[in-house]
């Protein structure tokens, strides 16, 4: 199956922007991108249930090609981890639950782009972590790191909890998700030397503008939609 499964150091690195930015511009590369978030906790509520805000975000950056309810399949109310939030609801969750949520409509030469709920390791389901849906799906995994003081060791313990897995790293993205980082800090740099290879680097973008967040930072993430789409094609 050609795709990315994109994942966190942490929670709150920015996962979605950067998902949704990479599905805007593969698309435009010309590959039919299936974006996924098959469940979602922290949605709030409007009439007829609870309402998935970054599964709106994919279906806005596909520019409503496919079903919000296809995108985000399963929807929880409590901002915790999904395990914990369908407890609080009275549902369980099953890791094959989401493998199937995940694959829905995915034909052949389709790219499918999943994001996971927190970070690598955080509980998904109750019998599964966001490891364990990459694992079963066996897409290359993009860790996405917010770019501030502890980026490094978060950065690098997920890219070896990945390769440990037994999964192809398909980077490292440095967000910078807030402006005000010291001058003297140089993750990027850092985390070259340690990781062995560049990470990719996301600049912050003010859109006071009016542009979406996802939107602002696309151009710049030109040297992750090539490796990605050379990986597609591969």
């Amino acid at each position: 199956m050609r795709g990315v499964f994109i994942t966190g150091s942490d929670t709150g690195v920015g996962k979605t922007v950067i998902g949704a930015a990479l599905a805007w511009r593969l698309s435009r590369e010309g590959l039919i991108v299936r974006p996924r978030k098959p469940v979602e906790s922290g949605c709030t509520a409007q009439q007829g249930g609870a309402h998935p805000g970054d599964g709106e975000t994919y279906h806005a950056a596909i520019e409503g090609r496919e079903p919000l309810t296809r995108i985000g399949h399963y929807r929880f109310r409590a901002p915790l981890s999904p395990a914990r939030a369908a407890a609080l609801e009275g549902r369980t969750l099953r890791l094959n639950d989401l493998v199937q949520a995940c694959r829905e409509e995915v034909h052949p030469g389709d790219f499918l782009l999943v994001e996971g709920a927190g970070g690598f390791y955080s509980p998904l389901t109750a019998d599964a972590l966001n490891a364990d849906l990459a694992v079963a799906l066996g897409l290359p995994v993009l860790v996405v790191s917010a770019d501030r003081l502890g980026a490094i060791h978060q950065a690098l313990l997920t890219a070896e909890a990945v390769a440990r897995r037994g999964l192809m790293l398909a980077g490292v993205v440095l967000n910078q998700t807030a402006l005000g980082a010291d001058s003297q800090m140089d993750n990027g740099a850092d985390l070259a030397y340690w990781l062995g290879r560049d990470p990719f680097i996301v600049r912050h973008h003010d859109t006071k503008d009016g542009n979406l967040a996802w939107r602002a930072i696309a151009p710049s993430l030109t040297a992750i939609v090539a490796a990605l789409a050379m990986g597609a094609e591969a």
